[in-house]
């Protein structure tokens, strides 16, 4: 039967659990993929009781962009479907425009998820964005991770980023459409050959002629998924036994057991727990890591700075925590708020008056430090915790349950470790079962579907909860 409700229906129950009453959000340019997405979510959110909210980001960057949003508006409203418009404010770099773009539309839609307390957010990367993005990284040298390329399902710290029509071809959806006598956006960047994507898409007759498919490619990436998952699935056991995170953002790694796992997790784990730890976003490089690795496989003898961290020998263990000299700069408060300081730290405040967010540092751990109880952190890991510091001093370090007496009223009420990338990557491959659409058909019902999740722990923004992979747009 043609792809149609039926079969979106059964690729959602694979992307499950859902509320009750589930609440969407769905990223809509206009294009023939992001409409028919947007549609069908509309039309599964109300059999269920929900409903759904489409997303237009107006980049500003063409001049037309303005009323196409307006015309998404008036589309959806004839099917009364909400529709905000997200415009992005402020100057566009002269360089690395397209990067800084998609990031600002991932930004400004998961704030909106954020803003309105919805929970799923859904864009319609489809089963040739998926080849191409295969292409791409593999043009690049990527490894297994970038050549696994699109999850069906990641974590973000709002909301959870979906991609139910990974399967689905394109034409499929436009034939959807059509037959639901919906019109679409041509975007004109969708055929300038400036883009790599284009360059491919236009190779796509030459490249099946050769058995290199979308749907070959896209099988491809999920195989390659299944294998990611699986690696991720070791990292996770592996630091259940060799790993203690602390709450505060700092960990212990033992050495035994690391060393006794294949040389791929040891590898994994320390990228994974040095990303997580020193705030980075993208893994670190290869060879940098390689080395790191082989001087703790045969024994850390000195301290060691790494990619944001520093990693000490002590007692038979090896201290992680951040490197002092790049925690985030001292930034200025003024009442009740909440913050994220050091990309790291979810920090609330509550009361009145001003003072400052800082790294505790040298000065402020040797003022406070007979005053925090038994048992303190070790000194190197508290020199980076966030702090309240006022004229007086020192005024608040939730970490180590510190309020110094006759507090000013501004307070610094609480604070949470939620770094921007996760120990261990979650939920990344699509379900393994999904049904073959080719040529605007399905070929197979959907059966037994189950999303891949490998998740050390979860909720929003916490130490082992992960971000976003690089997404790499929304159609």
């Amino acid at each position: 039967m043609p792809f149609g409700e039926d079969a979106f229906a059964a690729v959602m129950a694979s992307l499950g659990p859902w509320e009750t009453h589930p609440s969407l959000a769905v990223a809509v340019s206009g294009g023939a993929d992001s409409l028919a997405l947007t549609l069908l979510a509309a039309r599964w959110a109300r059999a269920r009781g929900g409903q759904v909210v489409g997303l237009t980001v107006d980049h500003g960057l063409r001049p037309e962009a303005a009323a196409e949003a307006a015309q998404v508006g008036l589309w959806l409203a004839a099917r009364q479907i909400l529709h905000v418009i997200l415009p992005w404010i402020g100057e566009k770099p002269l360089n690395g425009l397209q990067e800084a773009a998609r990031q600002a539309r991932y930004g400004l839609l998961r704030q909106a998820c954020a803003q309105r307390g919805i929970l799923h957010l859904l864009v319609a990367h489809q089963r040739e964005d998926q080849a191409e993005t295969l292409l791409l990284r593999l043009g690049r040298a990527s490894g297994l991770d970038g050549l696994a390329a699109m999850s069906a399902v990641t974590a973000l710290p709002e909301c959870r980023l979906l991609r139910p029509l990974l399967e689905v071809p394109r034409a499929a959806l436009e034939s959807w459409l059509r037959s639901q006598g919906q019109e679409w956006i041509d975007d004109p960047s969708n055929h300038s050959e400036r883009y790599g994507r284009v360059r491919l898409r236009n190779l796509a007759p030459l490249l099946e002629a050769e058995g290199l498919s979308a749907e070959a490619l896209s099988s491809s990436a999920r195989r390659l998924g299944r294998a990611r998952v699986a690696l991720e699935q070791g990292v996770a056991d592996l630091s259940a036994h060799c790993l203690e995170l602390q709450l505060a953002g700092y960990g212990w790694l033992a050495p035994d057991p690391w060393r006794a796992a294949p040389e791929d997790l040891r590898l994994r784990l320390l990228a994974g727990l040095c990303r997580m730890i020193g705030g980075g976003i993208h893994p670190p490089r290869q060879d940098r890591l390689e080395r790191l690795e082989a001087e703790l496989f045969t024994g850390l003898t000195a301290r060691r700075s790494f990619d944001g961290c520093l990693l000490t020998p002590s007692r038979g263990r090896i201290l992680v925590c951040r490197e002092p000299g790049r925690v985030g700069a001292a930034l200025a408060v003024t009442g009740a708020r909440s913050l994220l300081w050091d990309d790291r730290h979810s920090l609330t405040l509550t009361g009145e008056g001003g003072g400052r967010i800082e790294a505790l540092g040298a000065d402020g751990w040797a003022e406070i430090k007979d005053r925090v109880g038994k048992n303190p952190p070790p000194r190197l890991a508290a020199l980076t915790f966030p702090a309240l510091k006022d004229a007086e001093g020192v005024s608040a370090v939730p970490y180590l349950r510190y309020n110094r007496a006759g507090n000013a009223a501004l307070c610094l009420a609480n604070a949470a470790f939620t770094p921007a990338r996760a120990l261990v990557e979650g939920g990344f491959v699509p379900p393994t079962r999904l049904v073959s659409v080719k040529n605007g058909t399905i070929s197979s019902p959907f059966t037994d579907c189950q999303p891949g999740s490998v998740q050390a722990g979860r909720g929003k923004r916490n130490g082992l909860a992960p971000q976003a992979p690089d997404p790499e747009r929304d159609r």
